[in-house]
């Protein structure tokens, strides 16, 4: 009885680094938020775990509006408050 105490105390305190190291890795339910400026207007990026779900435009003079995921792939984007307008994405020029 005693060696099967030992053995469970052992195979407990061997289990211990790993859930810690796993609770580290754990997605947060916050989203990070990256804002920039370009021209007149600021931008939020919203991400979560890495994935781009939501951009807020906020011009200069006017009014904020979001752009969210249309069907779940990357660069297409459609105004929150406009659903049919679709957001071009189009590269015309790249220099590396």
């Amino acid at each position: 009885m005693r060696t099967l105490n030992r053995l469970l105390l052992l195979s407990l305190l061997a289990v211990t680094p790993v859930v810690a190291v796993a609770a580290d890795d754990a997605p947060s339910a916050d989203p990070d938020v990256t804002i920039r400026t370009e021209g007149d207007k600021t931008i939020q990026e919203y991400r979560q775990n890495g994935f781009l779900y939501a951009i807020k435009v906020t011009p200069k003079n006017g009014k904020p509006y979001f752009l969210v995921r249309a069907d779940g792939s990357d660069g297409n984007f459609v105004r929150s408050d406009q659903p049919d307008m679709l957001i071009p994405s189009w590269k015309i020029f790249e220099w590396k």
